[in-house]
């Protein structure tokens, strides 16, 4: 057997074309740089025929070589390359079979949300199966300052707009009022523990977690909801698990966006809409 036999046979496609994307497949998160011996011993190819391709792949941007040596990183043209698809996918598209396994895991309502400039829509949800539940109906809209999915979004704006929209009233303010100072710090949480909560803010029965989604750019467009009612979270002893798990669900919904990495209820149901 050759040196240079690939690790897969081609079917119906030029040999070159197969191995030149294997090449490229054998970068990954884990492995972001390799050199050509590794490369070699990932797709079964000769380095020879390796290093070959790799210097064409260079001159079309695919990949680059890092300038203190001989390892190699995936190049802009991949990502040029995925735009169109990437545009494409809209976060409705990229969610739902985050948000049923979402519902599945956890057992609660799970919704996605957008943001519209002064409050947070619903833009898609899968109900809890459980008999007492809270539903988050598609086309809601929330902005009131108590809502988790409404203090997530007004995290990652200009402090200057998020004054604006509170002291004009366009978001809802709790019955105490807000300072900006308060403001200040209860956003700053937010970033820090990359959640919002809802512990019976809205209605003593009621609790909500949100996370953001991000998109190809890194920009906060919408985020993932999580409501339940707040004695069976009590019982369970579940609000950590539950905002772990609304974080990872962000974050698994911005990855199929290609987002950056971020460093981490039968007969007669009582439901019950919420304001997450």
């Amino acid at each position: 057997m050759s040196d240079e036999q690939p690790a897969r046979q081609p079917q119906g496609a030029p040999a070159a074309l197969l191995n030149g994307l294997a090449i490229l497949e054998s970068f990954s998160i884990r492995r972001p740089a390799l050199g050509v011996t590794e490369i070699s011993e990932i797709v079964g190819l000769h380095k020879s025929t390796v290093s070959r391709m790799l210097h064409g792949l260079a001159e079309l941007g695919y990949v680059q070589r890092e300038r203190d040596g001989g390892r190699y990183r995936l190049g802009l043209s991949v990502l040029e390359l995925s735009a169109p698809l990437l545009a494409d996918l809209d976060i409705r598209d990229a969610g739902l079979e985050h948000l049923e396994q979402l519902t599945e895991v956890t057992g609660e309502t799970s919704a996605l949300g957008v943001w519209s400039g002064t409050g947070t829509i619903v833009v898609d949800q899968v109900a809890s199966p459980h008999q007492v539940r809270h539903t988050q109906p598609i086309g809601n809209r929330y902005n009131q300052w108590n809502s988790s999915s409404v203090r997530v979004m007004l995290a990652y704006q200009p402090m200057k707009t998020v004054c604006e929209l509170v002291d004009g009233g366009l978001i809802i303010p709790p019955k105490g009022g807000l300072t900006h100072e308060l403001i200040q710090n209860e956003l700053d949480e937010i970033r820090r523990t990359g959640v919002a909560m809802n512990k019976g803010f809205t209605t003593p029965e009621e609790f909500g977690v949100a996370a953001v989604v991000r998109d190809l750019r890194g920009a906060e467009i919408g985020c993932v909801i999580l409501s339940a009612p707040s004695s069976r979270v009590e019982l369970n002893d579940s609000a950590e698990d539950l905002q772990e798990a609304v974080r990872k669900t962000a974050n698994d919904i911005s990855a199929r966006l290609g987002a950056p990495v971020v460093s981490e209820n039968g007969q007669g149901h009582d439901s019950e809409e919420s304001h997450p």
